[in-house]
């Protein structure tokens, strides 16, 4: 899988051609990802050990269509240097040994100021792989104007393992979101759920995108409460659906598309089509490394407007609709 080149300084060592840079790996035959056992997650390849040269790989292939959703915006990096049965590190500043050719930025926090890796280039994206970062999360504002996100999420969870609650969720909300006149995106997260995502103008500020958010899903939970709920407190959703809507707010993060999950068989959060969805055998770990290049190269989001939204008009629509 790998296209990495041996170190003759080190038998443990090997690099990679990022763009115009070559990028030194450390520890490329490191175990990650044991291999899958009998006990494999549904949805998941069964396969070989997966190392730190395979995730290398896995981001060095997809960086074309990754690096657009992560340019410009701070990062928080879940890191597993001694693969999935070692600790995690949940990083928001960048990590020792950061070089001087990546792009960085100082963001305020309360009392405060964190420094956050920001990933431009095929090079960063290989480096921060390098430090074991197995999932990127992505602010949804980027860094030159932080207070005003250019994404919104719903992050759909089902109370069980269960993806056809999902699907009929995400359904539910495209056909509100059209009423409001906000094309959509679909992405499975590798996990459990499904992020659909609203594109923005850069125009609203997080406290009221965040109650925009908040807003459509009492709505769209309106139309369907025996499936679906706001309500934070798992013992008051009753198995219902959870429409989450609490990472739209400043400094939260959402998983970035094509981030490998820490989870058995490398599952990846993939961006799907709208058709895609209606497909039985499209569920939340459908893809993993070992084949969500295919998927990324029919690029399915290609439909949907590059220029983000204003929710002006939204909102009136969405009071008419209240």
């Amino acid at each position: 899988m790998s296209a990495m080149t041996a170190d003759s300084g080190s038998a443990g060592e090997g690099s990679v051609r990022a763009g115009r840079r070559t990028v030194q790996i450390h520890r490329p035959r490191k175990v990650l990802f044991p291999a899958a056992d009998s006990g494999a997650g549904r949805g998941t390849d069964r396969g070989p050990d997966l190392t730190k040269a395979d995730l290398v790989e896995h981001y060095r292939s997809v960086a074309r269509y990754m690096l657009p959703e992560l340019k410009g915006r701070p990062l928080m990096l879940e890191r597993y240097p001694d693969g999935l049965g070692g600790p995690r590190f949940m990083q928001k500043n960048i990590p020792g040994n950061y070089p001087d050719w990546a792009r960085q930025a100082e963001m305020p926090k309360k009392g405060g100021t964190v420094t956050h890796p920001v990933c431009d280039d095929v090079a960063t994206l290989v480096f921060l792989a390098d430090q074991a970062t197995i999932t990127f999360h992505r602010w949804l504002s980027q860094a030159d104007r932080p207070d005003f996100p250019d994404r919104l999420v719903f992050d759909l969870d089902p109370a069980e393992d269960d993806f056809e609650p999902v699907r009929a969720a995400a359904l539910l909300l495209r056909e509100l979101l059209d009423e409001l006149s906000l094309p959509a995106t679909a992405m499975t997260t590798g996990s459990k759920g499904l992020h659909v995502t609203v594109r923005l103008d850069r125009r609203t500020a997080f406290d009221d995108v965040r109650a925009f958010a908040m807003d459509v899903a009492r709505v769209l939970a309106a139309r369907d409460p025996d499936r679906l709920t706001t309500e934070q407190r798992t013992d008051a959703r009753a198995g219902r659906l959870y429409l989450d809507v609490q990472r739209n707010a400043y400094a939260q993060t959402a998983v970035a598309p094509f981030s490998v999950r820490p989870k058995e068989g490398a599952p990846v959060a993939t961006p799907i089509s709208w058709d895609q969805l209606r497909d039985p055998a499209v569920t939340a770990r459908r893809w993993t490394v070992t084949n969500v290049l295919e998927q990324a190269r029919t690029r399915p989001w290609s439909d949907i407007p590059a220029r983000g939204r204003s929710l002006g008009p939204a909102r009136r629509r969405l009071d008419a609709l209240r």
